[in-house]
């Protein structure tokens, strides 16, 4: 049996010690000795949300499959330990083979938050790997990262060695073979990066250099090494049906935020929301086969003893084959009592039927994500839903038994005025009413309860609103104000209840989200300064981020609270994402003008996602 890197003391004087010791059902067990690359996969947060991560893994069990490759996890030490391992100088470790990270050829680590970037800050100076990327020697792990924010990875740049822009399954085994090829040649660090850079979707920082403007925005991004690209291009899967996706995945022994048996239906999404950087970036659309999800849900229910298994996609009523699938997992497993988990459902007749055969539904509220109170404001998102597909879905839904309902909303969306505030409790108030004209009285469980749950709104790259202004602190506290005092003028206020986001929190995360390699020294400050888990409202303190950003002389309201010219070079625009910016700034104006964009799958608006050639988008299938 393998020794374990924490002592038994230790583990007795941390929360949830399960989280560190590793020999889950399904982990791949090799010996380090026997192959020729080590690669840790980091999740920057807590064992039970990194277990929950759908890549990881795909990407853990695809790299195992190599036999000259061993992947395994890492995750952020809980405060608890993090004190613990400093104070004893005790270096991070996988959970695998109780192994130093230090000693590993790489640290992939993905990039899931904003809010997360503290914590990679943690887990590089935990491996003791030094956190400046051109620090780094010869025996020093790469440090690449992957996921969402790595489509502007320019504030943490510094940090990382290289990111792999898009879907990791089509270009990390050449990445791997070169590294292999580079290192049985003796080959320096230097060496593999610059071959590395070959690959179309690997950016390494360090090649590039960013020039200013006297007003602070970017003037040029230039290339110091020949052997980097112009251009840094996603990648991406186009037939899914031969994607490699884990029939056994892992399974952790304490409860993870996510339990169950993913089960993925699609990539993509063809509605085209203004506001959401997963529909744009993940375009195009791109389905499994029925055939292939049932085979696929056999041997992952067989193979963990799950009890719940959950469809995955960005919207999960668009999947073409949608009703067979779920059919099938309803005749398949009702003899094992397999609870079906249906995320992203249009609310409407199918779904309300589907979800009344399913287990336990009942003892859940039926959610809507509106994004915005009046169709005028859902005009300029784009969002594709009608106030009577609202109150019609809340009619069936109270027609069959629900009483309760949650709908999410943002707050500061740009051009938003004091009609669109309050219209968001209106449009509660007027669900409540189709409760109380919809069920009979003596039919009641008591009161409907209908929740509310607003964020604040971040312009995100490579969306039709990254040009826009985000408000600032006041302003988003002053419009929650005004939802709340709304509610409570409202006629069925004992049946609404109202949740707002920390405002400070979603100005840090729009700090980041479209910010520069300036904010780098910004970021190691806060992490000096003790920011750390800054997504966990009890550890998260934002003086000390004020103090930092203070500190580093950055101008909060030229990130944060500045419009856009059109013309403006963006940190991210060397990235190419496979959407157009013509047509993300066309999409910018038709905001502007409350003009309604059509969903891909009827109209192609030339995003320019066909040019990968795949997928299901309205101009490839015609």
């Amino acid at each position: 049996m393998k020794k374990l890197a924490l002592s038994d003391e230790i583990l007795l004087q941390v929360d949830k010690p399960a989280r560190y010791i590793g020999n889950e059902v399904n982990m791949i067990v090799k010996d380090p000795k026997k192959v020729d690359i080590r690669f840790a996969m980091c999740f920057p947060d807590v064992y039970e949300i990194g277990m929950s991560h759908l890549g990881i893994q795909i990407l853990y069990d695809m790299f195992n499959r190599r036999e000259d490759t061993y992947c395994e996890r890492v995750y952020s030490p809980w405060l608890d330990l993090d004190k613990i391992m400093r104070e004893k100088d005790i270096p991070l470790f996988a959970i695998e083979s109780q192994e130093p990270i230090k000693n590993f050829d790489f640290l992939g680590i993905t990039l899931q938050y904003e809010m997360c970037y503290t914590n990679i800050l943690q887990i590089l100076d935990l491996s003791k790997i030094p956190l400046i990327a051109t620090e780094r020697g010869e025996d020093d792990p790469i440090v690449i990262g992957g996921g969402p924010c790595s489509y502007n990875p320019e504030p943490i740049a510094n940090f990382f060695d290289m990111f792999y822009i898009g879907e990791g399954e089509t270009q990390y085994d050449e990445l791997l073979d070169i590294y292999k090829e580079n290192k049985k040649n003796g080959g320096s660090r230097k060496e593999f990066l610059e071959k590395a850079a070959h690959l179309s979707c690997i950016y390494v920082p360090q090649f590039y250099d960013v020039t200013y403007n006297e007003d602070g925005t970017i003037k040029e991004m230039i290339k110091n090494n020949e052997n980097a690209r112009d251009k840094v291009r996603k990648d991406i899967v186009l037939d899914m049906n031969e994607v490699y996706y884990p029939t056994k995945p892992l399974v952790p022994f304490i409860k993870a935020t996510q339990d169950r048996v993913v089960l993925e239906v699609m990539r993509g999404c063809s509605r085209g929301c203004r506001f959401c950087q997963a529909g744009q970036v993940y375009r195009p659309v791109r389905e499994k086969s029925l055939e292939k999800l049932k085979d696929t849900a056999r041997k992952m229910i067989e193979s963990t003893g799950h009890e719940e298994i959950s469809l995955s996609s960005l919207s999960t009523s668009d999947y073409s084959q949608l009703k067979g699938i779920v059919n099938f997992l309803i005749d398949e497993f009702k003899e094992k009592n397999i609870n079906i988990s249906l995320p992203s459902l249009r609310i409407d007749s199918f779904a309300l039927d589907i979800m009344s055969k399913v287990q336990d539904v009942k003892k859940s509220s039926l959610t809507f994500a509106p994004e915005a109170g009046t169709q005028r404001m859902r005009n300029v998102i784009n969002k594709g839903l009608t106030k009577e597909d609202i109150l019609n879905g809340s009619r069936l839904a109270f027609k069959a038994g629900w009483n309760k309902v949650k709908l999410y909303f943002m707050l500061g969306l740009p051009g938003e005025t004091t009609d669109d505030i309050e219209g968001i409790m209106e449009l509660c108030e007027e669900i409540a009413e189709e409760y109380y004209a919809t069920v009979p009285k003596e039919e009641r469980i008591g009161k409907c309860q209908i929740t509310a749950s607003t964020s604040f709104f971040v312009p995100k790259p490579f969306t039709a609103f990254q040009w826009s202004p985000m408000n600032t602190i006041p302003e988003f506290l002053d419009k929650a104000k005004i939802v709340n005092d709304k509610m409570k003028s409202m006629l069925n206020r004992k049946s609404l209840k109202y949740n707002w986001h920390e405002a400070d929190v979603s100005v840090l995360e729009g700090l980041f989200a479209r910010g520069d390699r300036k904010l780098s020294k910004t970021l190691l400050s806060a992490y000096k300064k003790g920011c750390l888990y800054d997504s966990w409202s009890e550890s998260f303190d934002f003086e000390k981020w004020k103090e930092a950003i203070e500190e580093t002389n950055v101008d909060l309201d030229f990130y944060i609270s500045r419009q856009r010219s059109e013309d403006e070079i963006f940190p991210w625009d060397f990235i190419d994402a496979g959407i157009t910016k013509e047509f993300l700034l066309r999409e910018y104006h038709n905001s502007q003008a409350q003009k309604v964009t059509p969903n891909c799958m009827t109209r192609c608006s030339g995003c320019g996602a066909n040019s990968f050639g795949g997928g299901i988008c309205y101009e490839n299938k015609n």
